[in-house]
């Protein structure tokens, strides 16, 4: 069904009020708390990720930096959250749980296991499988991904196009490391290494096994993603430099770059595409795992300077 039927789009629209009662969103308070929707979930992503801003929440919630901020400052004063100054930037603020917060933590994830657990006991194994991958799906396909035009927040139109164009190079480059920065305060040494990288990476663009592309905003270039196809082993192409402005994310512009170079991967045969990550970034794990990206490996390593926990994705054509 290419385009959904009005009998289909009712009927879902009929589960999905039904599954936001059973949940009990409707509730001001959810998960046995007296917690709101958002602050249950700001403190489950504060506990989820390293280094964790306001910023930063703001874009994995979804919601505005104001309404972010009201919020954060209303789990300081219940004492569940914690603000601390990074050590490389002393205009960002990290947040972390409370032991009062791990304490409230721990006691969102009993009830939110129980009640999932209950649920799924009463479904055999097929009927489970096809909910989680049902869930999956249906999320992914909310999110405004048009590969050709999408909106970000601001309402202006985001292009997707392959191949380069100036200033390319400067710009990816100035995305990844202030990202990097921000999150795990990779230095010096990490801007050299993608530089080099991804220099060379652009003087083989001329070789069919490679391509890149680049989101557009305008004449802004606002995200990026690139299939290296002679970096590993035969049939493996290895996907670089993936990265989106912080200005857009949440907008789908990350779903159509990983798309794009998923349909190049498997237009040229190959039967396997890796990629390599930081351990925290919840939200791009996310849109690996719904795109068929399995966690393969995960090792501690400190070659940008701290030691941070790598991983390493691998998804199989078929």
């Amino acid at each position: 069904m290419q385009n959904g039927s009005s009998s289909m789009v009712s009927e879902v629209r009929v589960a999905s009020r039904d599954l936001v009662r059973q949940l009990g969103l409707m509730n001001q308070t959810v998960a046995g708390t007296d917690l709101s929707v958002s602050a249950v979930h700001a403190i489950i992503e504060i506990n989820q990720t390293d280094r964790l801003s306001s910023k930063d929440l703001s874009e994995k919630l979804l919601l505005e930096k104001s309404t972010v901020s009201r919020l954060v400052k209303s789990l300081i004063k219940r004492g569940e959250v914690c603000e601390m100054r990074s050590e490389h930037d002393a205009r960002v603020k990290h947040l972390s749980l409370t032991p009062i917060g791990n304490n409230t933590l721990q006691f969102i994830d009993r009830f939110a296991e129980a009640q999932v657990s209950t649920a799924l006991d009463r479904l055999g194994n097929d009927a489970q499988a096809g909910i989680l991958k049902g869930l999956q799906d249906y999320s992914s396909a909310l999110q405004p991904r048009m590969a050709d035009e999408m909106p970000d927040r601001s309402g202006a139109a985001v292009t997707i196009e392959s191949g380069y164009s100036a200033p390319l190079i400067g710009r990816v480059l100035e995305m990844i490391v202030s990202h990097m920065n921000r999150h795990y305060g990779f230095g010096s040494s990490f801007e050299a290494k993608v530089a080099t990288e991804l220099a060379q990476f652009i003087g083989r663009l001329d070789s069919p096994q490679n391509s890149i592309w680049r989101a557009l905003r305008g004449d802004e270039i606002v995200g990026s993603i690139s299939i290296d196809g002679e970096n590993l082993e035969n049939g493996q192409a290895h996907l670089r430099w993936f990265v989106v402005s912080n200005t857009i994310r949440g907008g789908g512009v990350g779903g159509a770059l990983l798309d794009a170079a998923i349909e190049f991967c498997d237009s040229q045969g190959y039967h396997e595409c890796h990629l390599w990550t930081v351990k925290g970034l919840d939200a791009a794990r996310s849109l690996y795992e719904r795109k068929g990206f399995v966690l393969a490996e995960e090792y501690r390593g400190d070659q940008w300077g701290d030691e941070v926990l790598e991983q390493k994705f691998v998804r199989s054509v078929g």
